[in-house]
């Protein structure tokens, strides 16, 4: 790379090639290219739109991981990509980055270059002219988004990063999280009913000292303390992937943890030490299922895109192990375990316990295995006997999990101020930090908030993994470029009751939304911004305050895009009421100025996730941004219920692909 800014002049277009150049009808009329860059492992699609159709720029999309350049063919509804860009006059860039292995400045080198052979490739298509350019991705997409970006000039005109990362977040997200899962594991339901509307509030009513510490250190951290509810799907979210990756670059870490005064598993009066698992025994049998033919990996989602680095054998089942003992007891910490082979012929390599049931334990997540000359999963299990010796072992692990604390960066992180003491020196045991390296090794830069053109940032109030305080963090960086003229190139838009994913699943619906609508409106709103000088709406208004971002409950105050709903039960955030007894459920929902009108409410009542039922709207101003919503409900068996009123809003009420969602929750005993 020379010098700050990179343009493809080490590039020869000439050799790029197009194997593939046909109109389809699918998911909407457009010319399809695919070709790539003789030379190298660079393959990319593009998407036309008739020309009639054509407003002169294209969407760029990276995902989190790099892989198949037609991933995103497999989108459908308000997902489809492609067909968003197509039907907003866009025509759709996606590439494979170079494939699995790229990394480092290769990245940026190969989204830079596919960026740029489309625009030769619109040429041929719609004749001399230059099109504006807008890229985008989420998680590790982000960091590709900002390292794309604040290291180009005259590639891409805007960028919509969204669940934006910092330099800082792999892996001390999900090492904090883990920790804290640990600890306060058995009191997550006192923990998650005090935060539900209705609630006390106080989430750390019964906890004992050392529960107490670990919540206080996730939250310090970031993680958002409502988000505690998707627990039991969530998981550790990329933390797999990364582990051997952690491994490679500080293998002492794992030693010292145990060893080392100052670091939580040298305490043998720690949790740590407690919950440690280090059991011997021997393989019994080895079932091994049929294996099934690999599907081309086509997944660009933020919470699924990192799977292409699984390098698991295709199993119609997981493969399991039979030993002749197991380690016994109810409260056993089995969450991260390793299966350590210590004869025979796997002697030497390790695979992950996902399951325990009496002696027989399943074989989870294999990633790491059948890379750098490492045998396959398949090859690895076939080399195994009975009578194999064998080690049940969590200390990595458990080790990992606090990984964070050693791990103090110079640059002023708010969540790691607590682990220094009053003059800013670390009161643990430091390492080598790699959380920026991992970054630039997936991206191609570090984030420094340098960039010409215009920006607009998507965050989530309930991030469980780009935690909220780290697009403030990022917010911060821009500053300290455009000083007082951020509000012109920058805004900063948060979700309320959004997480990660961009979808909401079935087992999260009624506690968050999606955010695809709104990141496909500032998709929308970044392009007048470059092309018509039109400004979007503000940003959020928000507070920090000890790394939790806090927004105004009202939508005015709030401002940003996205409706604020609220909702009582007969008048209050809880009723309580005698099973047969009706319960006057009231919302109210309101628009920032500028962001469209309410498009509808619907309910949910008795937690079916359905939404069966829709919101009869009256609306409180002419230009329909207020409404509000009353619906009269008997509850007939005893329980605690808590209903659900969700809603929409949008410029154009005949664009499906830009609504913008929220919800709100309220609490009804029934006795």
């Amino acid at each position: 790379m020379k010098g700050k800014y990179y343009n493809c002049e080490d590039w020869d277009f000439s050799k790029a090639y197009c194997d593939a150049d046909e109109w389809r009808d699918k998911p909407l009329r457009h010319r399809y290219m695919h070709g790539g860059i003789e030379g190298s492992e660079l393959k990319f699609s593009f998407y036309f739109p008739p020309k009639e159709l054509y407003k002169r720029r294209f969407y760029h999309f990276v995902a989190p991981a790099q892989g198949s350049e037609n991933a995103s063919q497999t989108a459908h509804g308000e997902d489809d990509k492609i067909a968003f860009a197509l039907s907003h006059g866009a025509y759709f860039v996606e590439s494979n980055m170079g494939g699995a292995d790229a990394s480092g400045e290769d990245l940026l080198r190969n989204n830079a270059a596919a960026a740029r052979y489309s625009r030769m490739a619109a040429e041929k298509v719609y004749g001399a002219h230059r099109p504006y350019g807008y890229i985008y991705g989420g998680s590790g997409g982000s960091l590709k988004t900002c390292a794309c970006f604040e290291n180009t000039d005259g590639i891409w005109d805007g960028a919509v990063p969204f669940v934006i990362a910092s330099p800082m977040a792999i892996p001390s997200a999900f090492t904090v999280r883990a920790h804290a899962y640990r600890l306060i594991r058995n009191k997550l339901a006192q923990i998650i009913d005090a935060v539900e509307p209705g609630g006390s509030g106080d989430i750390y009513a019964g906890l004992n000292a050392e529960e107490r510490e670990a919540l206080e250190e996730a939250t310090r951290m970031g993680f958002p303390v409502r988000t505690w509810f998707a627990h039991y799907f969530m998981g550790d979210g990329a933390l797999p992937v990364l582990t051997p990756m952690l491994y490679a670059a500080d293998p002492a870490y794992y030693k010292d943890f145990w060893n080392v005064e100052g670091y939580l598993g040298a305490d043998p009066q720690s949790s740590a030490s407690r919950e440690r698992i280090m059991f011997t025994t021997k393989l019994k049998a080895i079932h091994i299922p049929e294996r099934i033919l690999p599907e081309e990996f086509k997944r660009t989602g933020v919470d699924d895109a990192w799977h292409i680095f699984d390098n698991i054998d295709r199993f119609a089942a997981p493969p399991t192990l039979e030993l002749e003992d197991a380690p016994k007891g109810e409260a056993l910490y089995l969450r991260g375990t390793d299966i350590y082979f210590i004869d025979g012929a796997a002697a030497g390599h390790r695979l992950p316990l996902s399951a325990l049931e009496g002696k027989r334990v399943t074989i989870g997540e294999t990633f790491g295995v059948g890379t750098s000359g490492q045998p396959s999963l398949y090859s690895l299990l076939s080399s195994l006997k009975p009578g194999d010796g064998l080690r049940l072992d969590n200390s990595d692990y458990l080790a990992l999990q606090t990984f964070h604390r050693h791990q103090v960066p110079k640059e002023d992180y708010p969540g790691w101020r607590q682990f220094t003491d009053a003059e800013g020196r670390p009161r643990y045991p430091q390492r080598p930090i790699i959380g920026p390296q991992i970054a630039f090794h997936g991206s191609g830069g570090i984030q420094n908030g340098h960039f010409t053109g215009k920006m607009i940032v998507l965050a989530c109030l309930m991030d469980e993994s780009a935690f909220p305080c780290m697009a403030d963090w990022y917010r911060g960086k821009v500053r300290e470029n455009l000083g007082e003229k951020t509000d012109g190139s920058f805004r900063l838009w948060y979700m309320d009751n959004a997480m990660h994913a961009e979808t909401a699943g079935a087992e999260a619906r009624l506690h968050v939304v999606d955010y695809i609508g709104a990141l496909q409106q500032a998709l929308l709103d970044i392009a007048e911004w470059v092309e018509n000088g039109v400004a979007p709406p503000e940003s959020t208004n928000y507070a920090v305050k000890d790394a939790q971002v806090i927004v105004p409950a009202e939508a005015a105050g709030r401002a940003g895009i996205q409706p604020v709903v609220s909702l009582r039960a007969d008048g209050g955030g809880r009723a309580c009421v005698p099973a047969g007894r009706p319960v006057v459920l009231s919302g109210r929902i309101s628009a920032p100025n500028g962001v469209g009108r309410i498009i509808y409410g619907e309910w949910d009542l008795e937690g079916r996730g359905d939404f069966g039922t829709a919101a009869e709207l009256r609306f409180v101003n002419s230009d329909k941004t207020v409404a509000e919503t009353e619906i009269t409900h008997v509850f007939g068996k005893p329980g605690t219920y808590f209903p659900v009123l969700r809603a929409a809003s949008n410029r154009d009420e005949n664009d499906g692909f830009t609504l913008v969602k929220n919800l709100a929750r309220v609490r009804v005993v029934v006795s």
